[in-house]
């Protein structure tokens, strides 16, 4: 599995009485396999993970692995609270086909920088699949240090790491971590391009639910040193990384998917896009048909 190039964290999509889609699931990865994406990651936060039962969780990646087939990687978020439950739903994930996890510090316990090693090491030992680090401090009060992920860049099985943050500083100090055997991906659509420039391999996206042509061919340019070209076609989707930002992941996403027939609602606690954010659907679904048009008109970098 590549751990390269645009990575789709996928949102869940829901019927309109609350229970999973598996008919929009298969065609949300469809549309990712068809546009360029390297791998998806099923049940992250951006899945609403929190909100899924086991039987759902089951499904959504058996699925996932069935239609992948091989054409893409599948990544599961197995991450929780609590250690020894990482560890049973990367088992889980394992067992399920997943190739990999992407396994989240531990949210809201607010474990020490030893704690975050201890956990990994632990995860990496017993979970039975690759684990990606996932960093993302705004949502889980805890924040994993460069010093940190430098210490656990050796451990076997801990094969990359996905950094939320998004600035110039933090992928300074992470890149001299970069390796064949260890990749650094960005998860911040805002700033993955720069991400890229200082040594990232790729994204974990929110934006390529909906862009994922675009996304690809930004990664691909981004990889082969065409810069300039990548910062030009990534200062289109401002207005849509702006969109998705304005109210907490996934709500304005899964307003657009909605708009795109793909999925109907969220699970509380999480309540549809607010009228002020929602008078902008318009422009984002004609910017997304846009730019997915221009995309798949335009190859990608070789």
């Amino acid at each position: 599995m590549r751990l390269s190039g645009s990575i789709t964290a996928l949102a869940t999509p829901f019927t309109a009485d609350g229970t999973v889609d598996l008919r929009a699931w298969a065609q949300l990865l469809e549309k990712q396999i068809a546009a360029g994406t390297t791998a998806v990651v099923v049940a992250g936060s951006t899945g609403e993970a929190s909100a899924l039962d086991d039987a759902e969780y089951d499904a959504l990646l058996a699925d996932a692995v069935r239609i992948a087939d091989g054409r893409i990687g599948v990544i599961a978020g197995t991450g929780h609270s609590n250690t020894g439950k990482t560890i049973a739903q990367t088992r889980r994930a394992a067992a399920l086909g997943a190739q990999a996890a992407l396994v989240v510090t531990p949210p809201y316990v607010r474990p020490t920088q030893a704690g975050l090693v201890a956990h990994y090491r632990a995860v990496a030992a017993d979970g039975g699949l690759p684990v990606i680090l996932y960093n993302v401090p705004g949502r889980t009060g805890v924040d994993l240090l460069p010093d940190t992920v430098g210490e656990l860049v050796g451990v076997r099985g801990i094969v990359a790491v996905k950094e939320a943050r998004g600035d110039a500083e933090r992928w300074q100090a992470l890149a001299p971590l970069a390796s064949d055997r260890f990749a650094l991906l960005s998860g911040d659509d805002p700033s993955f391009v720069e991400a890229m420039r200082r040594g990232a391999a790729g994204v974990i996206s929110v934006a390529s639910n909906v862009v994922p042509a675009a996304m690809a061919q930004i990664a691909s340019l981004a990889t082969a040193g065409r810069v300039a070209e990548a910062v030009a076609r990534d200062a289109v989707l401002r207005p849509l990384y702006d969109f998705l930002g304005a109210a907490p992941n996934p709500i304005p996403l899964k307003a657009l998917l909605k708009a795109q027939g793909i999925g109907a609602d969220l699970r509380l606690p999480l309540l549809p896009l607010e009228a002020p954010h929602a008078a902008a659907l318009g422009p984002m679904l004609a910017l997304v048909d846009r730019v997915e048009a221009d995309a798949a008109a335009s190859p990608r970098a070789a």
